[in-house]
């Protein structure tokens, strides 16, 4: 669980904190950057996993398109000036995860933070680009007494707070920054503490993070830290990844595009271990759907065809026509994507989705909202199978979602001046909170509901009222 994001000097992000709890909504015009937070969540997420030019090829680069030059990232990246990115990531992370080989791993303490500083190395020859380099990073432990103080949205300390803050570390950092025959080295330091000495990796030819390496349980919080990144995602459900039939060779896990419906549904559906009646999970999904108005879904099940080996979802509605999933409309088709990850206990860490309200009929987004917010975890109660540790952002611009939300989970996205690393005033994203929510500061800018008179009022000209004829 992500609990806290900063971030400096990624594309239009000069100077950012914000704090996270289980749902939020991020409201904003267009162009004004809200995407830019997804993008340095997603970075973050696959720095955890691929080399450091993997991973910027993976984060949209201008107009949406696959950036291959690394200075896209950067705040204003082509002036010739020092490129520097860098990031902070409080977070909880799970206390048991396995290592690369099937390995179980006990992480010593799960609250943690990560801290982390890329550079630009200048293209060698007109002929290649530029790299990105590893200037710093560093893990460290947030000790138990302190959580409260960093876990500022409302939660229960007896049911949540100590069923996830876990642990404790008697040494220092799990990764630290150190120099070593003057050039800059990372330390990786055991889960003893203090006992035995660290190992240091050269920083300066790195080609990915050091905490990406760890792919042992030789050390296991960073590990988990690892773990935790890697379950950050995007999710952006596209009408042909969830139209596309599963074979039964295919991953039975949706994909961040919604490949594999079909074949997650059944897998849930037909977990054994987990001794699930597939009927009841088939009926829950069934009704959930049934909150979209026009849908009346009466059944829902998975069929597998033995001689074609694939999976085929049917919904029946209540006047008996059978339909193909591919056969639902593109709103609807999303909406039970997000009916089956509510089912799915393996569907946990942070999700980002850009604009749940597309696709669905204006009538239809009070439903929409409550199932996304059903995603996020119930900070009430302690995690566990029935109450899966999932966080939701969202990013919008609707006033019709933004009026359904609650202030104290939004953040409204503004572009304003702000002061550069080399100290100019620019204009850069701030993401504000509503004046006195748990996120607000009174030595920082907050919003009240006269800053956001446009999403409350109806546009200027519209017409509410249907016109009425007069009879002649």
């Amino acid at each position: 669980m992500l609990t806290r994001l900063e971030i400096s000097g990624f594309k239009n992000i000069i100077d950012l904190q914000v704090d996270f709890g289980p749902f939020t909504c991020i409201a904003g015009a267009n162009g004004v950057g809200k995407s830019n937070v997804f993008d340095a969540i997603e970075f973050l997420s696959h720095l955890a996993s691929e080399s450091l030019v993997e991973a910027a090829q993976q984060v949209r680069g201008p107009a949406g398109t696959r950036g291959a030059d690394p200075r896209d990232l950067f705040w204003d990246g082509y002036r010739d000036h020092e490129h520097r990115i860098t990031f902070a990531a409080e977070m909880i992370v799970p206390q048991d995860v396995e290592d690369d080989l099937g390995a179980p791993a006990k992480a010593t303490t799960t609250f943690l933070r990560y801290e982390l500083e890329l550079g630009y190395s200048a293209a060698e020859s007109a002929s290649s680009v530029g790299r990105l380099t590893l200037l710093r990073e560093e893990l460290r432990h947030i000790i138990r007494g302190d959580a409260g103080k960093h876990l500022r949205f409302p939660h229960s300390a007896k049911n949540f707070r100590n069923a996830v803050i876990l642990g404790r570390r008697s040494g220092g950092a799990f990764l630290s920054t150190g120099e070593r025959d003057g050039a800059v080295v990372i330390n990786v330091h055991g889960d003893g503490g203090s006992f035995g000495k660290p190992q240091p990796r050269p920083a300066a030819r790195a080609g990915r993070t050091v905490l990406s390496t760890v792919t042992t349980n030789d050390y296991p919080t960073i590990l988990a830290a690892r773990r935790e990144m890697q379950s950050w995602r995007r999710l952006a459900l596209e009408p042909s990844g969830l139209r596309a039939p599963d074979g039964f060779a295919d991953p039975r896990s949706m994909d961040s595009d919604g490949r594999h419906l079909a074949a997650t549904l059944y897998r849930i559906a037909n977990d054994s271990a987990a001794g699930v009646d597939p009927d009841a999970v088939y009926a829950r999904v069934a009704d959930r759907l049934s909150d979209l108005s026009g849908v009346g879904a009466s059944e829902l099940s998975v069929e597998p065809d033995q001689v074609r080996e694939v999976f085929t979802l049917f919904l029946q509605d209540r006047a008996g026509l059978r339909l193909p999933a591919r056969a639902l409309s593109e709103g609807t088709l999303r909406f039970l994507a997000l009916c089956v990850l509510l089912e799915d206990p393996t569907f946990t860490g942070l999700t980002c989705m850009e604009e749940p309200e597309n696709g669905i009929h204006p009538a239809n987004l009070p439903a929409m909202l409550d199932l996304v917010q059903d995603l996020a975890v119930d900070v009430g109660e302690a995690p566990g199978t029935d109450n899966p540790l999932r966080q939701v952002i969202i990013n919008t611009h609707s006033p019709a979602v933004f009026q359904l939300c609650d202030p104290q989970d939004v953040l409204l996205a503004e572009v304003r001046p702000t002061r550069s690393a080399a100290g100019t005033i620019t204009g850069g994203l701030t993401l504000l909170p509503f004046r006195n929510s748990w996120r607000s500061d009174p030595s920082h800018p907050s919003f009240d509901t006269a800053d956001v008179l446009a999403y409350l009022a109806a546009p200027a000209g519209a017409q509410l009222t249907l016109p009425v004829e007069v009879e002649r």
